[in-house]
């Protein structure tokens, strides 16, 4: 006996949509599922097509789930752990062991990508699955082994541990200022033309306080989404960003930004090692924090070598 037909939107599109909506951009989306932007977009609005109603609004900036996108999020996510949990559970033992980390896009593209080499050739028996996002991900929910989180070290539901120090300085293309300057001053700022990095509209002010100058006025900048933006933008000679290291460590190296004024000072703020709080690690979830800590402490010890002037 047959028992009732079941009502199933298509996988491909039930996956695209799950990215996106657990990820702040339809980049990062694709990025975890190996896609492009506009294959991810497709899929949605195939899946909107099947279920007759907008899961997401496109109004904005960025894309953002309506009512019933959340709802229908909310329904489908326990699922996909489930099969996904399953799936893992009836496929035959390798003797390698998957971990799972997230942590900002910036920081994934410029500080722990390149070292990725060395990890894979002292751990060959570690699957590792980046999972890079600037959004503040539930671990126990999402089943997510470790986090590099950026911030002041404090996160419910998590056990934070310091990993790296952030540390910050303007920079600029070669040659934009010219000559260059000793030190800043407010005639700088007056001549120069800002690049602002929207998830840090105060970065600024804040700098231009620290080293006793006026606020620069709000006319005439450029406002972008994220860091990497500002120092592309940066690098194409369109004005001065404010650089933070770790990330603008690589275009300072190659030489495609400088940092006229000098060395970088603190922000207050960190990234920390994360973890789901009271979850025991796994034997592998322990040895990839292990080279973390021992990659930052690397890092740390070479900073100070870094070329920052002209």
């Amino acid at each position: 006996m047959s028992g009732p037909k079941l009502t199933l939107p298509p996988f491909a599109a039930l996956r695209a949509f799950h990215a996106a909506a657990t990820h702040e951009r339809f980049r990062d989306a694709a990025a975890s599922l190996g896609l492009t932007e506009s294959a991810i977009s497709h899929q949605i609005r195939r899946l909107e097509q099947v279920l007759r109603t907008p899961l997401m609004d496109r109004s904005g900036r960025r894309p953002a789930l309506t009512d019933a996108g959340r709802r229908y999020l909310a329904e489908i996510e326990p699922a996909l752990r489930r099969i996904h949990a399953a799936t893992e559970a009836l496929m035959p033992a390798s003797g390698r062991s998957t971990v799972r980390l997230t942590l900002p896009p910036s920081l994934a593209a410029t500080w722990l990508i390149p070292r990725l080499g060395h990890f894979e050739q002292e751990h060959p028996e570690i699957d590792l699955q980046l999972l890079p996002t600037t959004r503040v991900i539930d671990l126990q929910r999402d089943q997510v082994d470790l986090a590099i989180r950026h911030g002041l070290g404090a996160w419910p539901d998590v056990d934070a541990a310091f990993l790296l120090d952030e540390t910050a300085m303007p920079v600029c293309a070669p040659g934009y200022l010219d000559p260059v300057p000793q030190t800043p001053s407010q005639q700088v700022l007056a001549q120069v033309r800002l690049i602002v990095n929207a998830t840090i509209p105060n970065e600024w002010e804040e700098w231009a306080r620290a080293h006793g100058l006026q606020p620069p006025a709000p006319q005439d900048l450029i406002a972008l989404d994220a860091m990497e933006q500002a120092l592309q933008v940066a690098e194409s000679g369109h004005g001065l960003a404010m650089g933070r290291r770790p990330v603008v460590d690589t275009w300072l190296e190659r030489g495609r930004l400088i940092a006229p004024f000098g060395e970088a000072g603190p922000t207050g703020a960190a990234y920390y090692l994360c973890r789901p709080a009271g979850v025991a690690p796994t034997a592998a979830g322990r040895r990839l924090e292990r080279w973390l800590t021992a990659a930052a402490g690397e890092w740390h010890d070479n900073a100070g070598a870094a070329a920052t002037r002209p």
